[in-house]
């Protein structure tokens, strides 16, 4: 079951595709989320969830304070679940409906063309399968959608090791979880 860790959502559950997705783990969002907190950076804040999946990264910092959350995910079945849990959390903290946008494309496609205000806050919580070298890619392709100072939260595999990280961008640090390593990257 994924389900909202806190906020004004805290325990509503959310639906997600039986498959073509891994959701991030309670234990990880949790972590993730105590760090961002503890740094005073959710409140007030447009988040950007790339390979979106069920929502819970962009729908759990939309319960805990972020005012505007954009969702990126390609799968159709994903996205009509992704519709259907960001207009469940959207109502249960009666929230506008400018305040969380689902976008059903390629991330490439997205950030190719998005003309929006810039984030401060990306998750990016790809297949496994995506290469280093793709992820790369999707790295450049950010940099100009950042607000300045923005955090980028990359989920990847463990054994995936660490991808090249483009000028623009700094690793921070990164921190194993299991299966799963959290690299968190801001703009230098």
């Amino acid at each position: 079951m994924t389900r909202i860790i806190s906020g004004f959502a805290g325990s509503r559950e959310l639906k997600v595709p039986k498959t073509g997705t891994r959701p991030t783990s309670d234990r990880v969002r949790e972590a993730i989320f105590s760090a961002l907190e503890s740094r005073e950076l959710i409140t007030q804040t447009r988040v950007l969830d790339l390979y979106a999946g069920s929502g819970a990264l962009a729908l759990e910092a939309l319960s805990r304070g972020a005012t505007h959350v954009v969702m990126v995910e390609k799968n159709p079945q994903a996205g009509a679940l992704l519709k259907a849990n960001a207009e469940l959390i959207r109502s249960s903290g009666k929230l506008p409906s400018s305040a969380c946008s689902v976008h059903l494309a390629s991330v490439m496609s997205f950030l190719s063309t998005f003309t929006g205000e810039p984030f401060d806050i990306v998750f990016i919580d790809p297949p496994y399968e995506l290469s280093n070298e793709e992820i790369t890619q999707v790295l450049r392709q950010l940099i100009p959608l950042l607000a300045s100072e923005a955090d980028v939260v990359l989920e990847r595999s463990t054994r995936s090791g660490v991808p090249e990280i483009p000028q623009g961008l700094s690793l921070d640090k990164s921190k194993a979880y299991g299966e799963t390593t959290i690299h968190w990257l801001y703009q230098a």
